[in-house]
């Protein structure tokens, strides 16, 4: 299975992204808050973070090999536990992130039925089964919520997931992991591991 791919940004045409990697050009599938960070990344290298999954009717022997990709993995982690949930599956899901992963999982979190059926495809019933499924896995989705903007690399956000779950580990709370995290993100800095964040973390606890 394809987890990763790199090219060049060919085209980007609703759902579905273009990417050229060598002789071949490959058709992705994307979520709309994919495609807004993308949009103006036409002509450019780009990395995607990818799931493979076969859509049709195996009954009728009517199988098309699909490709969903995300500019960073937690955001597909995401995806893939999204997909989960009863009544949603893959293609409800890609349809329904319109919202990046972090908002989203902060209605999640906050139990926020009403926001989660404002979601395309996604109604009270869904929302609720959402909620009652994922709320407990939701936290470290949502702990760069206010950070999700084009200067927040996709690998920092990634860093930050693993750090978060370190200081769970650690028995922090959380509330307080999340705080400790965000802090030390708004700093601005650029962390070359998991080791360097967490250092910084405790370092300006310490203050």
């Amino acid at each position: 299975m394809i987890t990763k791919i790199t090219g060049k940004l060919v085209a980007l045409s609703g759902d579905v992204l273009t990417l050229g990697v060598g002789a071949y050009e490959h058709e992705v599938l994307i979520p709309e808050f994919t495609r807004r960070q993308l949009q103006n990344e036409i002509g450019k290298e780009t990395s995607l973070h990818t799931i493979e999954y076969l859509e049709g009717d195996p009954s009728r022997g009517r199988l098309t090999p699909r490709m969903i990709g995300f500019t960073s993995g937690i955001e597909r982690e995401f995806f893939v536990l999204f997909c989960q949930v009863d009544g949603v599956g893959v293609k409800k899901a890609l349809r329904a992130m319109v919202r990046p992963v972090q908002e989203v999982a902060m209605l999640i979190e906050d139990q926020d039925a009403k926001g989660l059926a404002t979601l395309p495809g996604i109604g009270p019933a869904t929302a609720e089964r959402v909620i009652a499924k994922l709320r407990r896995k939701v936290p470290k989705f949502a702990l760069l919520i206010g950070h999700d903007s084009p200067d927040v690399a996709p690998r920092e956000r990634d860093l930050a997931s693993e750090a978060f779950e370190t200081l769970r580990a650690l028995g922090h709370s959380e509330a307080d992991a999340r705080r400790l995290l965000d802090d030390a993100m708004e700093r601005k800095k650029k962390y070359k591991n998991v080791e360097d964040l967490l250092h910084a973390v405790y370092e300006n606890r310490g203050k």
